[in-house]
């Protein structure tokens, strides 16, 4: 059985006999072992994924029922509660922590018979582009070690680029599935806010997180959306929506001529890699020569996202940490006869990151008595005429169309050094967070330095069913080349 496969092939081998959860198990942990180098997983749950294997194996053999995701191999971001792990947010802040409950997310992949293989490293409490602020040390790109995979969910991306597992949840506050996922070549969706419960989810700015799916077959992601999406009694933010058939409707046939608007401040941006404009311009044209229509649509507020996006997200970063002093939990400082404010800080200062303090000061900051209305309140209202323009080009097309990142996947530590141009990176993805829509990015083309690149993919919200359908006929051969 190939470590490649996609679950159904894997669900058709396993029923047929051909293989086992047990050996599947066994390909992926000797793969984990090899490949150890990349720092995608923080903890494996060796023993564990194993028991959980033969026990489905076990089952079978008896003819008795299995779900939907049995046997299918799953890692988790290290902001994802598993009762009974550890979870740390990738912070010395959580260091040793055991989580007391599951997220809802996880709860809902076990009781489908999914298998947890192992928790995966992230940026410091999902704050960056690269997986570098990570307290356990960088992951590195598959592709190219000495490259990042991207951020925050860095670990997850490569843990499926590399084979390490079926499938991935990371989380994506202003596309740190989207961005990695383009990294690394890779399928990575961020669906419609409160589509999946955020219910177990560490939180880092709780107007923005959503839980995202990795995969390398849309039907795979499909098939882990249909299983964790829904209302939840534990969130009230999770949207009370039913939830579709994705995979059956995966599978209808779609021949009509659908209609695509890529944003043209977007596309003809400064910042945009040259090479990349040109072969999204031809991948228009190639749309176009198949049937549908694209059409360049103005969108002024470009230039504005970015700075909107990080005013919000870390005021709320500011609000969500403050929980964290060392009293209630989280790391407490050992130097003794503080003060009360001083054991705050020392405790603060040495548990979380450099990233982390950066943004819960700008957070603070942008909270403060007589800075408020001058950033948060402006910040919202742009996040309003942002939303309105969006959903009026949505209301228009089918989808919009723009690239996940402005270049491929760049050198470890080549941008640690400047702040803001890691933030002008999250152009293109902060977007669909800022207005709560649902985005997937799927591979598109292989840049001439050899990395690859996608195409980001934007439907109106809790429109999962459409955008997965066009996802796949975007990646289809006829289409475009697939890394």
């Amino acid at each position: 059985m190939s470590e490649l496969s996609s679950i159904a092939t894997f669900h058709e081998a396993l029923y047929a006999g051909r293989t086992s959860c047990v050996a599947e198990v066994r390909t992926f942990l000797d793969r984990i072992a090899k490949l150890k180098h990349l720092n995608a997983f923080l903890e494996v749950y060796e023993e564990e994924a194993l028991n959980k294997a033969q026990e489905l194996d076990n089952r079978l053999a008896k003819g008795g029922k299995l779900g939907a995701l049995a046997g299918v191999v799953v890692g988790i971001k290290d902001v994802i509660c598993y009762k009974g792990h550890n979870v740390s947010a990738a912070s010395r802040m959580l260091e040793g922590f055991n989580s007391i409950f599951s997220a809802t997310a996880i709860e809902r992949l076990l009781a489908e018979d999914a298998i947890i293989i192992g928790n995966l490293n992230c940026d410091e409490f999902a704050m960056g582009s690269t997986n570098e602020n990570s307290a356990y040390g960088p992951t590195l790109n598959a592709l190219d070690i000495t490259r990042v995979p991207g951020g925050s969910s860095g670990g997850s991306a490569v843990a499926v680029q590399a084979n390490l597992c079926h499938v991935s949840l990371g989380s994506d506050t202003g596309g740190s599935v989207r961005q990695p996922a383009d990294f690394c070549g890779i399928i990575g969706l961020k669906p419609t806010y409160g589509r999946i419960s955020r219910h177990g989810l560490i939180a880092y700015a709780s107007s923005f997180d959503q839980i995202g799916i990795f995969g390398r077959d849309i039907a795979d992601v499909a098939a882990v959306l249909q299983v964790i999406a829904g209302p939840d009694e534990f969130d009230s933010t999770a949207s009370q929506h039913p939830v579709p058939d994705y995979l059956a409707n995966l599978a209808l046939e779609n021949n009509k001529s659908l209609k695509f608007a890529y944003l043209r401040d977007a596309q003809y941006h400064d910042g945009l890699d040259a090479e990349m404009r040109g072969a999204y311009i031809d991948f228009f044209e190639k749309l176009v020569d198949n049937g549908h229509t694209v059409t360049g649509h103005s969108f002024e507020y470009i230039d504005h996202i970015v700075p909107a996006y990080y005013v919000l997200t870390t005021a709320e970063a500011s609000s969500n940490l403050s929980r964290y002093d060392g009293v209630k939990f989280g790391h407490r400082t050992r130097e003794q006869n503080l003060d009360l404010t001083d054991f705050y800080k020392k405790s603060r200062s040495e548990g979380f990151g450099i990233e982390v303090k950066r943004r819960i000061l700008l957070g603070t900051f942008v909270l403060s008595a007589g800075y408020y209305d001058a950033y948060y309140t402006k910040a919202q209202q742009v996040r309003r005429l942002v939303a309105d323009k969006l959903n009026e080009i949505l209301e228009e097309y089918d989808a919009i169309l723009m690239p996940t990142v402005p270049s491929t996947a760049f050198k470890l530590g080549e941008k640690t050094d400047d702040p803001i141009a890691m933030y002008l990176a999250d152009i293109y993805t902060v977007l669909a967070n800022l207005v709560g829509v649902p985005a997937i990015s799927v591979p598109l083309q292989k840049h001439s330095n050899g990395m690859p690149y996608g195409v980001q993919i934007i439907t109106k919200k809790f429109s999962e069913e459409s955008l997965l359908r066009i996802a796949r006929l975007l990646m289809a051969k006829e289409q475009v080349t697939v890394v």
